[in-house]
């Protein structure tokens, strides 16, 4: 199979061509759970497969954390797959993705930056508590798109100065809390400044924090805008990968664009000839 590697601030994925591939939809969890480990194979934090749309857009994205399991939609995942998608001809300077969670549009900026608009959110709760490791925690827990991609909010000051393994024992306990019925990707924030702010997601399906995640983002620059904590207006984002950017469109009370913007990263293209695969199939 043919692939690409790319990522998104850090976030990594491995993208598979299924026009050309015609892969049945059944092999993809495999595929993920042995291409996405990095000791044993390419490595990735999810793997993607462009399909062919159903609903009138350019194409389809197929999305799969590194666990195999489905995932909804990834921010950065769809900045990658736009400049895929643009790459190979299959859409133009702005692209109409469809996901699970719905439809995402994209644009090109430049040559390696892409700006996507994130699902609607479906549910915003700025005050959820949540129970883990005995305490209460107050999360803000917010869903885009429909099914709606899960993440808890979690201000966390002094972020960059935190224990990080303690902080990973609260993210994967957060993450099953029963607060959150589907799980959830907690997102550790701590505000710099109106225009800023310092994040570091735990991400479920990677179960483990990753250098970015773009839903995330979107979720913690929204849930900050409605705190009155941040301007919503091209607030930068600081994450382990690099720098993200969001803006927040209102009218009145309502939402009515996420955007998120940053850099995406061709890191290699091949064949893959990975034979843990073939020796799956002898079996």
């Amino acid at each position: 199979m043919k692939f690409w590697k790319m990522n998104g601030a850090g976030n990594d994925f491995i993208i598979l061509n299924n026009l050309e591939e015609g892969l049945p939809p059944e092999a993809f969890p495999g595929l993920a759970r042995t291409l996405c480990e990095r000791h044993m194979s390419l490595g990735a934090d999810g793997l993607m497969a462009v399909d062919a749309p159903l609903q009138g857009g350019d194409f389809r994205m197929l999305f799969f954390n590194s666990d195999g399991s489905v995932g909804e939609m990834c921010g950065n995942g769809a900045r990658c797959i736009c400049r895929y998608g643009y790459e190979n001809g299959l859409a133009g300077e702005t692209q109409t993705i469809e996901t699970t969670a719905g439809i995402v549009t994209g644009r090109r900026v430049d040559r390696r930056s892409y700006r996507i608009r994130l699902n609607d959110p479906s549910v915003i709760d700025l005050h959820r508590p949540a129970k883990a490791h005995g305490e209460t925690w107050d999360c803000a827990y917010v869903e885009l798109g429909n099914p709606g991609i899960p993440h808890a909010v979690v201000l966390c000051p002094g972020l960059s100065r935190a224990d990080r393994t303690k902080l990973l024992g609260l993210g994967r306990a957060l993450r099953h809390a029963s607060a959150f019925p589907r799980g959830a990707n907690v997102n550790f924030c701590d505000v710099d400044s109106p225009q800023g702010i310092t994040e570091l997601t735990y991400e479920r399906g990677v179960e483990d924090f990753t250098y970015a995640c773009g839903t995330g983002s979107g979720a913690s620059v929204l849930a900050l805008t409605l705190m009155g904590r941040v301007t919503g207006q091209d607030v930068a984002v600081s994450v382990p990968g690099g720098t993200l950017r969001v803006t927040i469109d209102r009218e009145g009370g309502d939402i009515r664009n996420i955007w998120l913007t940053g850099p995406t990263n061709i890191v290699c293209k091949g064949e893959i000839t990975d034979e843990e695969l073939e020796m799956r199939n002898e079996e």
